[in-house]
């Protein structure tokens, strides 16, 4: 059996000054997603899954203030206790928390008062970063960035659903013509049988869940080169993929029936052809992209009707790694795996220690990144997850067989 070894991550670690400069572009990152949108925008809660821009805001400030600010400066002046509640997301041991599937209610406090709240914890950051170098603190700081760049890419996934919701269909950039050509031909990527390491171990940051290191053994397999296109999710539609049960898991089959599902969310049928929903409005469907916005179950099925299946999030690991991918994708590709510890898993001490750990139960993982992923945030490690029926994600798949 052959056995192979994969390199490690090698990314560079932050030093005191780094810290704070990538603190303070993370934190005016966050702030030019928003700026395209009005303050009616930013309070609407338009299904339980989506969270408004505003608390977006908010929460990855509150994150800041609770576990750094609070902890490390005898000096910091809370800026309103009552945002503890309204802003803390899952926390159980932070304590009590406004109900998620409410956060749409939250029309005070105003827009205003939530960027005031941001620049007084962004100004009492730099300087606590700029004062204090103890390890831990910068451990927390760089846990806290890495925060931020997911609810920026949330921010971008939860708005494209709300401004969906308005008979309008407003933009949220203008339109910008593309150049994209046709897509590559599908061929095959092989995977040779064995044993290989993964997860992350080396210099740089990482989530608990990428971790430890590990072997695990691999099946000889082989990998399309791209994720599936639009164009050939439709003819899995005009085979009338939906109206064919077997080719779905019983709870998908039960799903799209319940929900009346036709297609990916955001497109629509109409008089002169497909189109779809997209930052820049509506639009007629770009062929040669990605399929995107499919929950796991329509990636399952399609992998089926295709004659082929969904990867493990190992091979899709090992791919990115061979190839040597350093950038995410266009769209996070749903794995076969579920989200479950690696060996040997240990979450972190604290209240920090809920990040991940506690979802590990009835998710799938996903792999590759997304045009919504921040620049300096994704890695071949990455772990992402969601729900099977999850739909508003930027989530495509990839064929393995």
């Amino acid at each position: 059996m052959q056995k192979t070894r994969l390199a490690e991550n090698q990314t560079p670690k932050m030093g005191k000054a780094q810290g704070v400069e990538r603190f303070l572009s993370v934190r005016k990152n966050t702030e030019s997603l928003a700026a395209p949108l009005i303050p009616e925008d930013m309070v609407v809660q338009s299904m339980p899954d989506v969270s408004p821009t505003k608390w977006h805001l908010a929460h990855t400030t509150w994150f800041f203030e609770t576990f750094i600010l609070q902890n490390f400066d005898p000096d910091y002046k809370v800026f309103d206790a009552a945002y503890n509640y309204l802003f803390n997301s899952y926390y159980n041991a932070v304590g009590e928390r406004h109900p998620r599937p409410k956060r749409g209610m939250l029309t005070r406090p105003p827009l205003a008062d939530v960027m005031n709240y941001r620049n007084h914890v962004t100004e009492a950051m730099a300087n606590l970063a700029e004062c204090q170098q103890t390890p831990e603190i910068f451990k927390l700081l760089e846990l806290g960035c890495h925060h931020e760049q997911q609810h920026q890419e949330l921010l971008l996934t939860d708005i494209k659903h709300v401004l969906f919701q308005n008979p309008l269909k407003p933009a949220y950039h203008e339109f910008k013509p593309a150049n994209r050509k046709k897509a590559p031909a599908l061929s095959w990527q092989s995977i040779a049988e064995g044993v290989y390491e993964i997860g992350f171990s080396g210099a740089g940051f990482h989530f608990d869940c990428e971790g430890p290191r590990h072997k695990t053994y691999l099946n000889g397999c082989q990998l399309a080169n791209r994720p599936v296109t639009n164009r050939e999710f439709l003819e899995f539609i005009k085979d009338k993929g939906y109206q064919t049960p077997e080719l779905w898991l019983s709870d998908g089959w039960a799903d799209i029936t319940e929900h009346g599902t036709t297609g990916p969310l955001y497109w629509a049928n109409l008089e002169d052809g497909w189109h779809e929903f997209t930052f820049y409005g509506g639009r007629p469907l770009e062929q040669e992209a990605p399929v995107c916005h499919l929950s796991y179950y329509e990636a399952d099925a399609f992998a089926r009707w295709a004659g082929a299946r969904l990867p493990t999030e190992a091979e899709l690991e090992v791919m990115a790694v061979e190839n040597g991918q350093t950038k995410a994708g266009e769209v996070w590709e749903w794995s076969s795996s579920a989200y479950a510890p690696y060996p040997g898993f240990k979450p972190a001490s604290g209240a920090v220690g809920e990040y991940n750990g506690k979802f590990m139960s009835g998710q799938q993982v996903l792999r590759g990144g997304s045009v919504a992923t921040p620049e300096n945030h994704w890695r071949p490690t990455y772990r992402n997850f969601f729900y099977p029926p999850s739909q508003w994600q930027f989530t495509g798949l990839r064929l393995a067989k």
